[in-house]
């Protein structure tokens, strides 16, 4: 395959990018006199046909019918995506949308679903978002909220702001004044333990830490605090729940010609069901701190090709704690996509400065 449009002329160049332009906008096959009427390519409708088979030659075009124009393969958009394509910024107005969000959200869960759903309402393409992992996100503090029948509810809020919950039902009952003295003295557990732990731990190993340290804390001994060590045991018996991907607009799929087969769409429709599918593209994004485009089966997303994510990491500093995407047909608008996807990450990453900052 060509380098990054080092092995091909300036005239190949230019009936690439024009043709991967054309064939965007319309999803039609592109033939020469067309293409030629529509750009000012210097040449005559026979060079262009010549340039067009030679590009196919290079596996960088391809027919879908013998009688038909030309369409780009997974290799020609891969070139025309690395090599040929001009970037713009994103219009005023949807970097009006974009910081808006940033903005005015009220705490972090509404800020991730609110940037899948712009995502999607920007593009018109699949927008999609993974919450932070607990290794990236360790829990910052704990509350408990005293419920009836001896329950309580554990609420543990993440260095992001990150809030999951946890039902604990007791065997004894606890006074709101004993709640609080316990809920106290597991946060001081807590940022002990993260202080002298490694930062990348997760909840688990700082379970450990913690049940560890309060076993060997005399003051244990007392009945306060053996009913604070049952409680912690049973809070952090596992890793709270969360939603590890948000998606916004996957029916928008239904609308693109490529997926007007009922099986080719039910397939995708199923890959964003399972979401461990978009979960494996986006961590090879997190190592990243810039936008990444999978074309095609370059991101293994889905068993049905002509699919392609555009993805950022995003984070808070210099901790990298989740990713955004653009997920859609590999007809997709690269020079419009990839600037929002851009945008978006680094906005987010401001917001969510900004609101560990409150």
């Amino acid at each position: 395959m060509p380098g990054p449009g080092g092995e091909l002329d300036r005239r190949e160049r230019e009936v690439l990018r024009a043709l991967v332009h054309d064939y965007i906008v319309t999803g039609e096959p592109v033939a020469s006199q067309p293409l030629l009427a529509r750009h000012e390519l210097d040449c005559s409708p026979a060079t262009i046909r010549s340039v067009m088979s030679d590009l196919e030659a290079l596996g960088l075009l391809e027919k879908p019918h013998a009688s038909s124009g030309r369409i780009p393969t997974e290799r020609g958009y891969r070139l025309y995506v690395d090599a040929l394509l001009k970037v713009r910024p994103p219009s005023p107005q949807d970097r009006d949308r974009i910081e808006k969000l940033a903005h005015e959200a009220s705490g972090v869960g509404a800020l991730l679903e609110g940037t899948a759903d712009l995502l999607h309402a920007l593009s018109h393409h699949a927008g999609v978002v993974t919450t932070p992992r607990p290794k990236a996100d360790p829990v910052r503090h704990l509350e408990f909220v005293r419920l009836r029948e001896n329950r309580v509810l554990a609420v543990f809020v993440s260095a992001a702001g990150i809030v999951t919950n946890k039902l604990v039902q007791l065997e004894f009952a606890m006074e709101p004044s004993e709640l609080e003295r316990a809920q106290n003295y597991l946060n001081e557990k807590i940022h002990a333990a993260q202080e002298s732990s490694d930062p990348a731990a997760g909840l688990a190993e700082l379970r450990e830490r913690i049940l560890a340290d309060m076993r060997a804390d005399q003051s244990a001994l007392s009945d306060l605090l053996q009913k604070a060590l049952v409680l912690a045991e049973q809070s952090f018996s596992a890793e709270p729940a969360g939603e590890r991907v948000l998606a916004h607009g996957e029916e928008s799929f239904l609308d693109a010609p490529e997926f007007a087969d009922v099986q080719k769409a039910r397939a995708l429709l199923r890959a964003f069901a399972e979401k461990d599918r978009i979960l494996r593209v986006l961590d090879r994004v997190l190592s990243s701190h810039e936008v990444q485009i999978f074309i095609g089966a370059e991101s293994e997303f889905a068993s049905v090709p002509d699919v392609s994510v555009v993805a950022a990491p995003y984070g808070r500093g210099d901790a990298v704690l989740g990713a955004l995407a653009v997920v859609g047909p590999i007809r997709m608008n690269y020079a419009r996509v990839i600037p929002l996807v851009d945008l978006t990450a680094k906005q987010i990453s401001r917001a969510l400065a900004d609101l560990s900052d409150r």
